[in-house]
């Protein structure tokens, strides 16, 4: 039985890009488009654990919320979405736009609230799920980082990834349209003061600046890409 054929598919080939933009060894790369369909299956549980996780924070929203409030678990779903379209020769820029967006912003932002405000994360969490929010959300980072090989990011798809994840910004921090804010529950009171700030604003902060992130990489990616088939 050829194991490839049946977990994923030969990869796409790989342009000749900076490390900046495409910092993992290609083999690595290959691997994860040769078990293609293993790495769906993960990022669906990450989806599945993600939105039971969050089951506490939809219940205090309304229903029209609910699409703002599990960044993690949507990030993840559109990964699994994005990868499994190019697995089945329908490989989609938006989505894969929407997963490198939201594979770097919250694969980043949730290791930065974790450590920026670990004590009570770490007496809430234990040691176990502490380690492991940390270690997984990081490991969402590094495979958004093979998406360079099934599009080029046209501007279109970034624009939609760019709008999407101001939005969500916006709800989960500053303007929600019903109700209070849907920004991942920190353990601590938004109020509480935090170095020269408020526990909110040290979120919020680093939010907006990993909204911005993603956003050079993608177009750093397409004009790199554009540069080397030129």
């Amino acid at each position: 039985m050829d194991i490839v054929g049946a977990l994923g598919r030969e990869p796409p080939d790989r342009e000749s890009l900076p490390r900046w933009v495409a910092p993992l060894p290609k083999a690595v790369e290959d691997i994860a488009y040769r078990f293609v369909w293993v790495i769906v299956a993960i990022n669906l549980l990450g989806t599945a654990f993600g939105f039971w996780y969050y089951r506490f924070q939809f219940s205090r929203h309304p229903v029209e919320m609910w699409a703002f409030i599990p960044d993690s678990p949507l990030a993840t779903l559109f990964i699994a979405l994005a990868l499994a379209s190019w697995a089945v020769g329908r490989s989609s820029d938006t989505l894969a736009a929407l997963a490198f967006f939201g594979n770097i912003k919250l694969g980043l932002w949730t290791p930065y609230v974790l450590v920026v405000f670990y004590p009570a994360f770490l007496a809430n969490s234990g040691p176990a799920m502490y380690a492991f929010l940390l270690v997984s959300h990081l490991a969402m980072v590094v495979q958004a980082f093979v998406l360079h090989r099934m599009t080029d990011f046209p501007v279109k798809a970034v624009a939609i990834a760019a709008t999407w994840y101001t939005v969500d910004l916006l709800m989960d921090y500053f303007i929600p349209l019903v109700g209070d804010v849907t920004h991942t529950s920190i353990p601590y009171a938004s109020s509480t003061p935090w170095f020269t700030t408020t526990v909110l604003q040290v979120a919020a902060a680093g939010a907006v600046t990993l909204t911005i992130v993603p956003l050079f990489f993608a177009l750093g990616t397409r004009v790199a890409t554009l540069r080397a088939r030129s």
